[in-house]
């Protein structure tokens, strides 16, 4: 666990009530859209006004934002509608010019995060600055990147700094546009437990119908808020029409929210829940001594096949296993990827104990 010296997010100037609601257009295209969001925004739930100036494109010639020119639209929202702002930075200039627009809040995208030296840039432009920065986890599932992106804006002095979770990147297809990897998002709240941390499900689903879910999934593993992108006319967005809602199915799926607490001490726990614990304890107990078990059988194994000159790896051997465990685990009412994520990570590991026993001979053998 790290020990950053963080504000809690109560006390960051933003009216925050859990859950923090960041909401507005994926990207500021004209100051009437701008405006015709924000008027339909409802201001009891939403905290910050969001809205993309500059952006990142993965291909050329795609509408990379109206630059420095909507920095004034977001002015005006603030001025007519008392609403936050909050705007993507990406380099020292966009930095210096949300500065001296008063914009309120800023946050570090995922492309940036994934690179430790436009970030040090980043924070050391804001040295001396008291402003909110919240950074998203870059595009890569890699838990130590997004923690040192944290750790270099806080290095500057920032003390109101936080975590947007927005999924990574992925190669393989799958009902999402980027996967969310939910144990990710949960070791680094393990890891900073003082950083807020909040959702994004726009950028994590790239679809609209599945924000709601999404969400209430962040809200169950007790995140602190939600950044959504909300546009009057979602079919007519400009970039990522996909994934905006508008204003009012915001206000539906805010109002459908069901929000849990947090048992934080035994004062909160009944002892129906204690004895639930407990048994989860003693079962998790069981399942490393049943693994531990089954790896020093895959020792024995190792060595039988280090003696007879066997490879290490046999495709027939594991998908025989892995055709076992989707079968049972159908049988059994669990999901099949849950089965084959679990299977995978314990070949891997048996795969590992062999290669360290052959190894081992070879380097006798030299």
């Amino acid at each position: 666990m790290t020990n950053l010296d963080i504000i809690p997010l109560k006390d960051w100037g933003l009216n925050t009530q859990r859950p923090l609601v960041m909401a507005g257009p994926c990207s500021a295209e004209t100051e009437e859209q701008v405006l015709k969001i924000a008027s339909q925004l409802d201001k009891t739930k939403v905290n910050v006004y969001r809205a993309g100036i500059w952006k990142p494109r993965t291909r050329p010639n795609s509408f990379e934002g109206v630059g420095s020119v909507g920095l004034r639209w977001l002015q005006l929202v603030k001025q007519e509608y008392g609403l936050k702002t909050a705007t993507e930075v990406a380099n020292v200039k966009h930095v210096y010019e949300a500065l001296k627009a008063g914009i309120d809040v800023i946050w570090i995208g995922a492309r940036t995060s994934a690179n430790p030296f436009a970030v040090q840039e980043i924070a050391d432009s804001l040295r001396g600055v008291d402003i909110p920065v919240f950074v998203k986890n870059p595009v890569n599932p890699d838990l130590e990147l997004w923690i040192g992106a944290i750790e270099r804006i806080h290095q500057a002095g920032i003390s109101r700094v936080g975590a947007i979770h927005r999924g990574f990147s992925s190669y393989d297809k799958s009902k999402y546009r980027n996967t969310p990897h939910w144990q990710i998002a949960i070791d680094l709240k393990r890891k900073l437990p003082q950083v807020p941390l909040i959702n994004d499900p726009s950028h994590i689903t790239g679809n609209a119908d599945l924000i709601e879910v999404v969400s209430q999934k962040a809200m169950d593993l007790n995140f602190d808020g939600l950044m959504i992108e909300t546009h009057c006319n979602p079919p007519k967005a400009w970039s990522d029409a996909k994934q905006q809602i508008t204003p009012f199915r915001l206000h539906e799926i805010l109002n459908n929210l069901v929000l849990r607490k947090e048992y934080i001490d035994g004062s909160l726990m009944d002892d129906t829940l204690e004895e639930l614990r407990a048994k989860i304890d003693y079962l998790d107990n069981e399942l490393l001594e049943v693994l531990l078990h089954r790896m020093d059988i895959v020792a024995k194994i190792g060595e039988w096949k280090k003696q007879h000159g066997i490879s290490i790896y046999q495709s027939a051997r594991f998908e025989s296993i892995m055709d076992a465990a989707r079968l049972k685990s159908m049988n059994i009412g669990l999901k099949e990827d849950f089965a084959e994520i679990i299977f995978k990570s314990i070949h891997e590991e048996s795969i590992s104990i062999q290669t360290a026993i052959l190894n081992s001979v070879l380097l006798k053998n030299k």
